[in-house]
Order: C-alpha cells, then structure tokens, then sequence
C-alpha cells in the first residue's frame, strides 16, 4: 500500500535552514506528482508546493518562492524540501502528498484537493 513517511524536521534558528525529506512505497514513485503542504497550530493546512512525476516542473505559492526548494530523487523514491531563511511562522507540522497523477493539476479548489494520500508529519520548530 502507499506508503509516505517525512523525516528531516526539528529545531532551528531563524535565518537557518532544514531540509525535509518523504521517502515514498507502494507505487511507482516517478510516475507521481508529489506536494508538501504544512499545518501551524490553530490554522488550516498550507500548499507549499509541487513537483511533476519526472520532476520537470515545480510550482510553489507566492508565500514560500524564493526560499522553499523541492526536489526529487526518483531513483531513491524521495521527494525534499529544502527551507532556508527560516522564520518562527514556519513553525508547523509538515506533510508531503501524493497527487493521483504525473502532473500538478491546478483547479479552483486548489492543489491540495489533488492530493490522494499523504504521509503523518513531521514537526519543524523555528525559535531562537
């Protein structure tokens, strides 16, 4: 069955960096669009971004581009998410998603509706 499981999360200064990773089972990894998404306390749940199955192509909303990076590495069934500048509002549990297909489909209900499985979190603390 799908499998996704985050690890990499913690504590970290503001202004320093983490990097997330989901190892992924279950399915053939490459032929899947991937999303991380996050849930600070007491808020909804937050799209940071996307990859295609081939990695091809990423998206990310305007409130994470320029510090949030996610990759892949088909090869290891794992999918990154490398976050610098770190800030205390980046505080939250993080999830990466599996879409039910190879590309990022963007429909008005937003790219976590795409979302068909997702993995239990990983929780990142930003505080000095």
């Amino acid at each position: 069955q799908v499998q996704l499981v985050e690890s990499g999360g913690g504590l970290a200064h503001p202004g320093g960096s983490l990097r997330l990773s989901c190892a992924a089972s279950g399915f053939p990894f490459s032929s899947y669009a991937m999303s991380w998404a996050r849930q600070a306390p007491g808020k909804g749940l937050e799209w940071l971004g996307g990859i295609y199955g081939d990695g091809s192509n990423t998206y990310y909303p305007d409130s994470v581009k320029g510090r949030f990076t996610i990759s892949r590495d088909n090869a290891k069934n794992t999918v990154y998410l490398q976050m610098n500048s770190l800030k205390p509002e980046d505080t939250a549990l993080y999830y990466c998603g599996k879409h039910p297909g190879p590309i990022l489909v963007f429909t008005t209900s937003g790219p976590l509706s795409q979302v068909d499985y997702w993995g239990q979190g990983t929780q990142v603390t930003v505080s000095s």
